[in-house]
């Protein structure tokens, strides 16, 4: 009988028992030729069968607006003087802060050893200031934060969260060497903290993603900025294999990350571990002055424009529209939306907080109201997307 493993036909077995019907045919001779069998379909894998999302507009239950901290030329991560002050640099991590900030905010705690001061304060308390006052922590420094806003109200909480370390980050034409290995260092990093803190508690967890396409070379990509530490998988889906309209979809695995517990859990590891959080707004670099501390890490994102006259960076204003949740999806998607401008990620992500659709990326656009073209643009498109898809 012919070998199957886990329901899927084993190719081994399948060539090693057609191996031997042709030995056995030959040894019984050839003077009587029976018709050849007919030779039943193979399928390397079975279908994937997904949920597909609801998508009408009496299911949104919100839409958020996010200004994500970009710089053309990449984050900053540096160590300055002023006046009597060390101030380490951390920001400008565009979309991809989420998923960067443990790398970045041990590199930021290490530029803070040089420093004899064991007293810290720390600028900011989105996910860069968090992680950068853990990090802190970590190594011996007693930890203020200083911000304006705290979650739920930081820009991190309007972040879909997936693991995006190259979101939004840096022109292509601005990369150097030194930043690269910068970069990549702070992506490994970073990516292993985070598998370390999957599970409930975090709101940190694995997913596949799902990006429908007409291209058979999707799969076989890869961002050179990525180190290969980091690359996971990926398998290119044939038609058939699949829901979508599309003759292919690449499957990848995914951390998902989500913001409202992820924030509120860093939230609780700061004060767990001897820090505090102040409420305060700083207007200019003198305004720094009047801290305790002599040293600061300066987790502002696109704070640091006014704060420290960084004129490179600006927004990348992202707009996000939220289904109510439906626990049945537990996948992501990214593309195979009609329509979409060019260069525009489109995407989905299921959370415990509900189905998040987004795609929106409004290059040096301060406004925060929500863009209703957007809007429209991102449900119809998903609408389209979820409706064409083969039901399980």
């Amino acid at each position: 009988m012919m070998g199957t493993l886990g329901g899927r036909l084993d190719r081994r077995t399948l060539l090693k028992d057609g191996s031997l019907a042709l030995l056995a045919f030959g040894l019984t001779g050839c003077a009587t030729r029976l018709p050849a069998p007919a030779m039943p379909a193979v399928r390397l894998r079975a279908p994937v069968r997904l949920a597909p999302v609801r998508v009408s507009r009496d299911r949104v239950i919100r839409a958020t607006v996010g200004l994500r901290p970009h710089r053309p030329s990449g984050f900053v991560l540096r160590a300055d003087k002023l006046d009597g002050k060390t101030v380490v640099h951390n920001y400008g991590h565009g979309g991809a802060g989420m998923s960067l900030s443990w790398g970045t905010g041990q590199m930021a705690a290490e530029l803070a050893l040089a420093h004899p001061d064991r007293r810290a304060a720390v600028l900011g308390c989105g996910v860069a200031g968090l992680t950068a006052a853990r990090q802190l922590q970590r190594r011996g420094f007693n930890v203020t934060i200083y911000a304006a806003t705290v979650p739920p109200d930081t820009t991190s909480n309007m972040s879909l969260a997936g693991f995006t370390p190259t979101s939004g980050l840096v022109a292509m034409d601005r990369r150097t060497p030194e930043w690269e290995a910068q970069f990549r260092h702070a992506v490994e990093i970073a990516y292993r903290q985070l598998q370390l803190l999957a599970g409930p508690k975090y709101g940190i967890s694995w997913i596949y993603n799902y990006s429908p396409t007409d291209d058979a070379n999707a799969a076989s990509g890869s961002n050179v900025l990525l180190p290969e530490t980091v690359r996971t998988g990926s398998v290119l889906l044939q038609k058939g294999e699949h829901p979508f309209t599309t003759r292919y979809a690449v499957e990848r695995p995914e951390l998902r990350i989500e913001p409202s517990i992820y924030l509120d859990a860093l939230v609780e590891d700061v004060i767990a571990h001897g820090g505090a959080i102040r409420i305060r707004k700083f207007e200019t670099p003198r305004d720094l002055m009047t801290l305790d501390e002599s040293l600061i890490v300066n987790c502002t994102g696109l704070g640091a424009k006014a704060l420290f006259g960084d004129s490179e960076l600006m927004p990348l204003r992202g707009q996000l529209i939220v289904l109510m949740p439906q626990e049945e999806v537990n996948y992501s998607t990214s593309g195979g939306v009609a329509n979409s401008p060019p260069g525009v990620f489109v995407h989905m992500m299921p959370r415990r907080d509900g189905i998040v659709l987004g795609g929106t990326s409004e290059r040096d656009i301060w406004t925060t109201e929500i863009n209703e073209a957007e809007r429209t643009r991102v449900i119809d498109g998903h609408k389209g997307l979820f409706e064409s898809m083969t039901r399980p």
